[in-house]
């Protein structure tokens, strides 16, 4: 089983010239291992990019990747998480969807596919993350 980064779904539904083609690619590659999981966080991340919600679950079917709500054991690691990274003098905006999903993978034993590894290998270094060579 495989946990997909927001990242990589909206690289192929944005088209992306850049990372689409890597993004599908591992998506394929991942879904041979088993399932293709994502959860609320990134349900919400992607829906900016299509125009309903039935679109939306069309797209996912069609990818073949099942919803997996975020345990609360993971909601908690995701704030304890949060707060290393505050401490250590992280910015504020936009990095919280991460915890959740790094944590969500991390309690859950997941590996998670990802373009933009450095925060989940940063503070979950348990999880298994697979992202393009150059960004490791």
């Amino acid at each position: 089983m495989t946990f997909v980064d927001s990242n990589v779904l909206i690289d192929i539904l944005s088209h992306d010239t850049t990372w689409s083609d890597w993004s599908y690619r591992m998506l394929v590659r991942r879904s041979a291992g088993g399932p293709l999981l994502i959860n609320d966080v990134v349900y919400a991340e992607i829906s900016v990019h299509v125009g309903s919600e039935a679109e939306l679950e069309s797209i996912i079917d069609d990818l073949e990747v099942t919803m997996l709500r975020i345990p609360k054991p993971a909601l908690f690691v995701a704030g304890k998480a949060y707060l290393k990274y505050r401490r250590a003098g992280g910015i504020r905006t936009g990095v919280l969807p991460d915890f959740f999903i790094g944590a969500h993978a991390q309690v859950t034993g997941l590996a998670i596919l990802t373009r933009d590894a450095r925060r989940y290998r940063t503070y979950f270094p348990e999880v298994e993350v697979i992202a393009p060579e150059s960004r490791r």
